[in-house]
């Protein structure tokens, strides 16, 4: 039976206390900062035990899981330094790795037992009430070793994921915030802006709006402070990211008139799209 032990009952947190239990094989503890959540963590039966005590949760913890937000991680982590037996593994759920594995890595150097985690699900929906058992089926879980990293432990947390149905991959932090970049930083970003050049330039135009323009923009409606954080802590790809756009919307813009070029670009997109395979997200 493995001591699971999660910081903070969110999306990801709960869908993780939902995806253990379905899983079978898991204790689960989960700590929340406010008695209102330990309140409905025990209403809805997520965990075994639930408090706002960071000491009770961790204390016998084996893995130990920080499923708060970026800004969050350090200052809690420290605690649990202090707190987590020698042998428990720690990881997380940030969406970028590069700033959080160096923090990380440095409080839990003894050891070795830190392993960066990103589980490419979620949603735009928040709190514990979109929490998911279903949400890590078939989903991309990144683990994000360093040289500091001990091999045990990363066998743990690939462990971990794919009991919780995620498929495993293995990044460096670097490669993960410049891949996650392209592929959920930026997009979300784009989403927003599109959003906000309609309201700008013709608000009128949203009355018209259907299906393509609502799957453009869904993720437009995650919340704006996580994802503000987001982006600073991984401006740098993000920025690259941008201005690779930049040059080629400006390459695209001299070919509207050029029916076959446009038709080959377009062509190009769709080809590259229909081969993508994506997971079912539980929340469609």
């Amino acid at each position: 039976m493995t001591r699971l032990a999660i910081i903070g009952p969110g999306l990801l947190g709960g869908s993780i206390a939902l995806a253990a239990r379905r899983a079978g094989g898991f204790r689960v503890a989960v700590w929340a900062r406010r008695d209102d959540a330990v309140t409905e963590l025990e209403k809805r039966g997520l965990a075994e035990m639930a408090s706002t005590d960071l000491a009770a949760i961790v204390h016998d913890a084996d893995v130990v899981v920080l499923a708060v937000p970026i800004g969050a991680m350090a200052a809690v982590a420290r605690q649990i330094a202090s707190l987590a037996p020698p042998g428990a593994v720690i990881t997380d759920v940030g969406s970028v790795k590069g700033p959080v594995v160096d923090e990380l890595s440095a409080i839990f150097a003894q050891g070795g037992r830190f392993v960066g985690s990103h589980p490419m699900a979620g949603s735009e929906q928040t709190g514990l009430d979109a929490a998911c058992a279903e949400l890590f089926d078939g989903a991309p879980c990144i683990i994000t070793p360093d040289a500091r990293t001990d091999a045990a432990a990363v066998a743990t947390i690939r462990s971990f994921w794919e009991a919780l149905g995620g498929r495993v991959l293995e990044l460096s932090p670097a490669a993960h915030d410049e891949i996650v970049a392209l592929v959920s930083h930026f997009p979300h970003l784009l989403a927003a802006v599109l959003v906000n050049l309609v309201a700008e330039r013709n608000a009128a135009a949203f009355a018209f709006a259907g299906p393509g323009f609502r799957d453009t923009t869904r993720v437009a409606s995650g919340p704006p402070e996580m994802w503000a954080e987001i982006l600073r802590s991984n401006h740098a790809a993000v920025r690259a990211s941008l201005e690779a756009i930049i040059e080629k919307l400006r390459e695209i813009a001299t070919l509207l008139d050029h029916d076959a070029s446009m038709t080959s670009i377009l062509t190009q997109a769709k080809t590259q799209r229909d081969q993508l395979r994506f997971p079912k997200s539980p929340h469609v």
